[in-house]
C-alpha cells in the first residue's frame, strides 16, 4: 500500500513538474514574440529619428554617397540609440535596486561572456543595422533576420548542437529567401547603396548570431535585467567610444566634427524624441530576447525573435510611411513574399511540423 501510494504521489510531482515546465516554456514564447514586436518598433522608431530636425538637414547638406553620410551619421543613429536605451536600461535596474547586483555581475565570469558577446553584438551589429537601414531600407530587416539561420550553425561547431535534416532544410529555405531579397534588391531600380546596406545587413545578422549562442547561455546564470543593462552600456559606449572614432579616422573626417553632431543629435527635441522611442523599444526588445533564449531555448528564442523579419517592415511602413506621410517604405512584393518564406525557414529551424499535430501524450514521449 505505502509502494503504490509513494508511485502515486512520485508519478503526480512528476506530472506537476512537467506542467509546470510546459507553462514555463509557453511562456518563453510568449516573450520571444513581444520581442519581434519591439523590435519592429525600435526600427521603425530609429528609421524616423533620421527624417527630423537637424538629421534632415544634415541628410540635404551631404551627398547621398559621401562617407559622412553612408557611415558617419548612422552611426551616431546607432549610438544615441544605444546611449539612450542604456539609460532606460539603467533607470528600470535601479528601480527594481538591483543596481549593487550590475556591479557584482560585472566582475563575474557570466558578465565577462556578456560583456563579450554585447560588444559584437552590440556596437559591431546595431552600427551594422543602421548603416544597412540608411542605404537599403527595410530591405535589409530580412537579410539581418538571418541570425537564427547563423546561430543554428554556429551552436553546431561551438557546442557540436546536431543539425538535423529539418534545420538544415530551415537553413536552406532562409537563404533562398535571403536571395530574394537580394534579387530585389540588386535590380535596376536599387539605390547606389544597396549592395553595402545587403552586406552590412548579413554582417548584423552574423554578429548577432554569435551573440545569441555566447548571451544566451551567459544569461542562464545572470538576471536578464542585469544581462541587458551590460549589453546596454557596452554597447552605447562602444558605439560612440570606438566605432565611432574609428570609421570616423577611416573616412578621414575630424573627430571633434563626429561629436559635434553627437551633441546637437542629443539636443535636437524634434528628433531625440523618435530615439527615446527606438531606445526603450531595444531595450525591451533584446531584455525579452534574452530572458526568452533562456526560457525555451537559444534556437527557439532567436527563431521566434526572427519574425520580425515581417513586423518590421511592417511597422516601419505603418509609422514612417503611414502615419508620418513619407514616401519610400512600401516593399516590394518579391521581399514580402521572401519575408514570409524567411518565417517559415525560420520556423523550420526551430520547431518540428509534426510536432503541432501530436497530442499532448505522443509530444511528451518523443520528448
Amino acid at each position: 500500500m505505502d509502494t503504490s501510494t509513494s508511485l502515486g504521489n512520485r508519478e503526480l510531482a512528476v506530472a506537476k513538474k512537467r506542467a509546470l515546465d510546459a507553462a514555463y516554456f509557453r511562456k518563453g514564447i510568449a516573450v520571444a514574440a513581444l520581442s519581434s514586436c519591439m523590435y519592429a518598433l525600435y526600427t521603425a522608431f530609429v528609421t524616423a529619428g533620421q527624417l527630423f530636425g537637424v538629421w534632415a538637414g544634415w541628410f540635404d547638406a551631404f551627398a547621398p554617397s559621401g562617407l559622412l553620410a553612408v557611415f558617419i551619421l548612422p552611426t551616431i543613429a546607432s549610438g544615441v540609440n544605444d546611449v539612450l536605451s542604456a539609460v532606460w536600461a539603467t533607470f528600470f535596474t535601479a528601480g527594481q535596486g538591483k543596481l549593487a547586483d550590475l556591479g557584482r555581475c560585472i566582475a563575474s565570469k557570466p558578465g565577462v561572456i556578456v560583456i563579450a558577446a554585447a560588444f559584437i553584438g552590440g556596437p559591431i551589429a546595431s552600427a551594422a543595422y543602421v548603416i544597412a537601414l540608411s542605404q537599403a531600407g527595410t530591405l535589409a530587416v530580412p537579410i539581418a533576420a538571418l541570425n537564427p539561420a547563423i546561430g543554428a550553425v554556429l551552436a553546431r561547431v561551438l557546442y557540436r548542437q546536431p543539425l538535423s535534416p529539418r534545420v538544415v532544410t530551415g537553413i536552406v529555405v532562409c537563404v533562398v529567401a535571403g536571395a530574394m531579397i537580394g534579387s530585389a534588391g540588386l535590380s535596376g531600380q536599387a539605390s547606389s547603396g544597396m549592395t553595402l546596406g545587403l552586406g552590412l545587413a548579413l554582417l548584423a545578422a552574423l554578429c548577432w548570431g554569435v551573440e545569441g549562442c555566447v548571451g544566451g547561455r551567459a544569461t542562464c546564470m545572470i538576471d536578464p535585467q542585469i544581462a541587458i543593462n551590460i549589453r546596454q552600456l557596452v554597447s552605447g559606449v562602444g558605439n560612440l567610444c570606438l566605432v565611432l572614432p574609428a570609421l570616423t579616422m577611416a573616412c578621414g573626417e575630424p573627430l571633434g566634427q563626429s561629436y559635434v553632431f553627437v551633441a546637437q543629435a542629443l539636443t535636437d527635441k524634434s528628433s531625440v524624441v523618435f530615439f527615446a522611442c527606438s531606445g526603450f523599444a531595444a531595450y525591451f526588445s533584446f531584455m525579452s530576447w534574452y530572458r526568452a533564449n533562456s526560457m525555451c531555448g537559444t534556437a527557439l528564442g532567436m527563431a521566434i525573435n526572427g519574425t520580425y523579419t515581417f513586423t518590421a517592415p511592417l511597422f516601419t511602413w505603418i509609422i514612417v510611411g503611414l502615419v508620418l506621410g513619407f514616401d519610400g517604405y512600401a516593399l516590394p512584393s518579391v521581399a514580402w513574399v521572401a519575408a514570409v518564406v524567411n518565417l517559415v525557414g525560420i520556423c523550420l529551424i526551430a520547431v518540428n511540423p509534426l510536432d503541432m499535430v501530436k497530442k499532448d501524450g505522443d509530444r511528451d514521449a518523443s520528448a
